[in-house]
């Protein structure tokens, strides 16, 4: 005859039980998280995949409007045209014939596409100073309009022909390999080159993040510097940094802003001679967007260059950032 339980057998069986369904309980909620992060990151590679599209076809269409037959470029306005980061409608390139008529533009800004939007800006690369073409002087200008002082200019405009001369010796107050590079905690040598992107300047004795990127109520070198365009800059996209750093005044660039207002210069006035000016512009960066319910979820940069072959205009992409 079979001994019933005692109550500490009973007690013990129930523990039991209760440990066993914690632990169902602790491996079930696990799973479910598990598959809850799963199913996120899927989602999450899903619509970066769908927004990288977007971002690119952003540039294609970026790139249709570029290949049009259009004689200038200006700007709609005298806005902020160059802050990195900005809504497309705040980058107003305008294209104009040859009879200085604007040319309507297609649509750009929050443009629907399958799953999302993708919006675009193009702003003109030629409104920019060319760092491996321009003078010294001109450049240490530029670092003044931006409120840099008189030594650290010195250092930076040093420093950048150093690493864009073929040698390793250093002027008074710039930087090569042996001296400064490889004292680093990362070394590394000077290029002896000229610059193949913009964000070299970065490695370069003197030049600060806050540089490149600006304020809020300054623009900084990655607004107005280049190192892709053809070397003169285009009077109706300058901006008055870039005008300033040519060697123009206050009244000369008031003078230019006024008649920009009525469309874009046919060709450079004989009073702006000599200062390396142009009115036409054949360099364009393009920055796309692709968005996700109205967020970004995928940005890239392309730097291209509008040519002329045999079969007729034609784009070519000279830098590409990626994805990002």
């Amino acid at each position: 005859m079979t001994r019933p339980p005692t109550d500490r057998e009973r007690g013990f069986a129930l523990i039991a039980v209760l440990l066993v369904l914690g632990f169902v309980g602790i491996i079930g909620a696990e799973f479910s998280y598990a598959m809850r992060l799963e199913a996120s990151a899927a989602r999450v590679y899903k619509e970066t995949l769908i927004a990288t599209h977007l971002a690119e076809a952003g540039l294609e269409q970026a790139i249709r409007e570029l290949v049009a037959d259009f004689a200038f470029v200006g700007l709609g306005d005298e806005k902020d045209t160059a802050k990195e980061g900005k809504e497309a409608d705040d980058c107003p390139i305008v294209f104009y014939s040859r009879e200085r008529l604007a040319i309507k533009r297609l649509p750009h800004k929050n443009v629907p596409l399958g799953g999302g939007e993708f919006s675009y800006c193009i702003t003109d690369e030629e409104a920019r100073l060319n760092l491996n073409i321009t003078s010294p002087d001109r450049i240490s200008r530029l670092l003044e309009t931006l409120g840099v002082e008189r030594q650290d200019r010195d250092t930076i405009v040093d420093s950048l022909q150093d690493w864009r001369d073929p040698n390793e010796e250093h002027r008074l107050n710039g930087a090569e390999s042996e001296d400064t590079y490889l004292k680093l905690p990362v070394p590394y040598r000077s290029k002896n080159g000229n610059l193949d992107s913009l964000s070299e300047m970065l490695q370069i004795k003197g030049v600060t993040t806050k540089l490149m990127d600006g304020q809020e109520d300054k623009p900084g070198l990655e607004a107005l510097a280049t190192v892709k365009s053809r070397g003169q800059v285009n009077i109706n996209t300058a901006r008055r940094e870039v005008l300033r750093a040519l060697g123009l005044g206050d009244a000369e660039f008031s003078q230019i802003e006024q008649f920009r207002r009525q469309g874009p210069y046919p060709n450079v006035p004989g009073q702006f001679g000599g200062r390396g000016l142009g009115v036409t512009s054949r360099t364009f960066r393009i920055e796309a967007l692709g968005l996700i319910d109205g967020q970004v979820r995928a940005r890239l940069v392309a730097i291209v260059e509008k040519r002329t072959d045999a079969g007729g205009e034609g784009i070519a992409v000279i830098e590409w950032s990626g994805v990002r």
